[in-house]
C-alpha cells in the first residue's frame, strides 16, 4: 500500500534535463496507455517549476496522441509571457519525437477582488459513505465486472461516489455524478503539489458523466471513450489530501462527443476549482454490451 501511496509524489518527481525541459515517468500499473490525468498533472507541475511567487489560476489542454506508459515523457516548457500580474506558459509533452499533449497555463500574482460562488450540492459527507472495503462487501458485488475492477483498483486517490447505484440500473438518469476524492497520503505544503494532484484527479471519471443520460458508462464494451481536451480553473486555496467534493454534470452529448463539467468544493462548501472536458464517446457498432 505504501508503494501506491508514494506514487503520487513519484509521478510529480520530474527530472530536470535542461532549462525548461523535464522528464516524467509513468507508474507501473499495467495500463495500456498513459492516464490522461497523469499527463495533466505532470505538465502543470513542470510549468510551475518555471514560475516563482505566483500560483496557476487556469489551464487549457488537448490530448493529441495516446501515451506509451513504458516510455518516459519529455515536458518542454515555453515561457510565453512574464507580465506584471500574469504569467503564461505553454507545455508540450513529447514521446518518441511526437507531441502527445499540449497545454497552456496562466499564473497570477495574488490580488483581492469581488468574491461569490455557486453553493455546494446537498450530498452526504464522505464519512457517511462506504469506504473501499465497505463497497467491496456491500455494493460492488451487484455491479458489472468492469465497474468492480475500477473501484477496487489500488490508486493514490481515494474515491467515494455518492450515486454509485447508477452503475447497477439500466436506462438514462439525470446527468449528474457527485464524488468525494482525496489523496490517500498526506502531501507536502507546496501549493503546486496540491494543484497538480487535483489536476491528476480531475480526469479520473469526468468523461463518464456524459453517458449517464443514455444509461451507458465508459466501462461498457460497446463504448469507445477518450478525453479530447481538458480545462481547469483554480479559484481558492485547498489541500488535495483533504476531502473534496467533485460535483459533475453533462449539459450535452452530440456528434460522438460528450461535454462534461465539474465543480470542486472543500468540505466547508468553498468552491475551490472548476473543470470542463469534451471527450470521444463513440458507440462501437461491432460490439454488444
Amino acid at each position: 500500500m505504501s508503494e501506491i501511496s508514494d506514487s503520487l509524489l513519484s509521478i510529480l518527481d520530474l527530472e530536470p534535463l535542461e532549462r525548461n525541459l523535464f522528464r516524467g515517468r509513468s507508474p507501473r500499473v499495467g495500463w495500456q496507455r498513459v492516464f490522461g490525468g497523469q499527463v495533466i498533472g505532470q505538465a502543470l507541475y513542470a510549468a510551475c517549476k518555471t514560475v516563482e511567487e505566483r500560483q496557476p489560476h487556469s489551464l487549457h489542454a488537448y490530448f493529441l496522441l495516446p501515451g506509451d506508459p513504458e516510455t518516459p515523457i519529455i515536458y518542454e516548457v515555453d515561457r510565453l509571457r512574464d507580465g506584471r500580474s500574469f504569467t503564461t506558459r505553454r507545455v508540450l509533452a513529447i514521446q518518441k519525437g511526437e507531441a502527445i499533449f499540449a497545454m497552456s497555463a496562466s499564473f497570477q500574482a495574488a490580488e483581492e477582488g469581488y468574491d461569490h460562488q455557486m453553493p455546494m450540492p446537498e450530498v452526504p459527507m464522505p464519512e457517511d459513505l462506504p469506504d473501499r472495503d465497505a463497497m467491496r462487501e456491500t455494493i460492488l458485488p451487484r455491479m458489472p465486472a468492469a465497474v468492480r475492477a475500477y473501484y477496487l483498483r489500488e490508486r493514490p486517490i481515494e474515491i467515494r461516489p455518492v450515486e454509485l447505484e447508477r452503475y447497477a440500473g439500466s436506462g438514462g438518469r439525470e446527468p449528474k455524478f457527485n464524488v468525494w476524492i482525496k489523496a490517500t497520503q498526506p502531501l507536502p505544503d507546496d501549493p503546486a503539489i496540491h494543484q497538480s494532484v487535483l489536476a491528476y484527479a480531475s480526469d479520473l471519471m469526468l468523461l463518464d458523466s456524459s453517458l449517464i443520460a443514455h444509461g451507458k458508462t465508459v466501462f461498457d464494451p460497446d463504448i469507445q471513450g477518450a478525453s479530447l481536451d481538458h480545462a481547469l480553473w483554480f479559484h481558492r486555496p485547498f489541500r488535495a489530501d483533504e476531502w473534496l467534493l467533485y460535483a459533475q454534470d453533462s449539459p450535452s452529448s452530440s456528434g460522438a462527443r460528450g461535454f462534461s463539467r465539474g465543480l470542486v468544493f472543500d468540505r466547508a462548501g468553498r468552491l475551490v476549482a472548476s473543470v470542463a472536458q469534451e471527450g470521444l464517446v463513440r458507440p462501437r457498432p461491432d460490439r454488444r454490451s
